[in-house]
């Protein structure tokens, strides 16, 4: 088994690159993430199959939900390429806003899906109990830095 340390946008991790969101009628929250590589491991399995871990500092846009905006924190997770080139990506983010208020999330993306989805699964202060959930898509990266617009329902 063979390990590469590399830098990487997840956005590499899954093959999409300047593609426009499309935001939902349906969503009443929407922005955008903007991810800095801090980094991306792969290791090797050979015949096509590999596990990359990688982990992004990010920092939340938004002009519709407010309590949103400008919280920053980290997202860490894993890209699972299989011997047939299918990507499988899972993991979290984690972030603070000003006020020292937390909240957190998992997201994936399904194999050749141009949009991932994220959902809330914890949070303090404001972000207590929060049942949020929607969709993110890549729309710009350059390799080490990501921009993705989100959207979805903020309850």
């Amino acid at each position: 088994m063979k390990k590469q340390k590399m830098l990487l946008g997840s956005c590499l991790l899954v093959g999409g690159a300047l593609i426009p969101g499309f935001a939902s009628s349906a969503d009443n929250c929407t922005g955008y993430d903007s991810l800095v590589a801090i980094y991306a491991e792969t290791l090797d399995l050979g015949e096509g199959h590999t596990l990359t871990a990688f982990r992004q500092a990010s920092i939340i846009t938004t002009d519709n939900a407010p309590i949103h905006h400008l919280t920053t924190g980290e997202c860490s997770g894993a890209a699972l390429t299989t011997p047939d080139g299918k990507v499988y990506v899972y993991g979290y983010c984690a972030r603070k806003d000003k006020d020292g208020d937390t909240t957190s999330i998992t997201f994936s993306q399904a194999p050749g899906a141009a949009k991932g989805t994220w959902k809330s699964v914890a949070g303090t202060g404001k972000f207590a109990g929060k049942k949020d959930s929607g969709w993110y898509q890549d729309v710009r990266t350059d390799g080490k830095m990501t921009v993705s617009q989100w959207g979805g329902t903020c309850k």
